[in-house]
């Protein structure tokens, strides 16, 4: 893993925290484990070993592609938003190319876009296909 996808991974992570985003984690002893970052128990260690102690050898989160977003998901987007987010479910999907912002854009808005994306555990980064996370099982995060 290069350099700048650790830095990517680790903004993204740091960001899911409060979610309690499932990680996959690679021990340097070869055995895997998996389990919620928790911000009251393990988040500090898990990104200390990950990313400075080098204990975990890869770190990737489970996530949902763009494409899986739910009806209600989209909708409460549609409601809470002033952007399109039609293409949403083209499995094409875009953040930045995509959402038709007009002249100006909130940075309320992208802070609640960011925040309901994080909780949902979309992969709006795209690090599944970068091999950097991989893609959440159906129903993972449906509790």
């Amino acid at each position: 893993m290069t350099q700048e996808e650790k830095q990517v991974l680790f903004k993204d992570l740091c960001g899911r925290i409060p979610y309690h985003v499932r990680v996959k984690v690679w021990l340097e002893d070869g055995d895997t484990e998996e389990g919620p970052l928790d911000l009251q128990h393990n988040y500090g260690d898990v990104l200390l070993d990950a990313f400075y102690y080098n204990k975990i050898t890869k770190i990737k989160p489970y996530l949902r592609p763009m494409s899986s977003m739910t009806e209600e998901e989209f909708e409460f987007l549609q409601e809470h938003l002033p952007y399109d987010f039609t293409r949403i479910y083209s499995g094409k999907f875009d953040l930045f190319n995509d959402i038709h912002l007009g002249n100006s854009v909130s940075i309320d808005d992208i802070a609640f876009l960011l925040d309901c994306l994080n909780r949902w555990c979309l992969d709006y980064r795209g690090l599944i296909p970068m091999g950097l996370a991989l893609e959440a099982p159906k129903n993972m995060y449906n509790d």
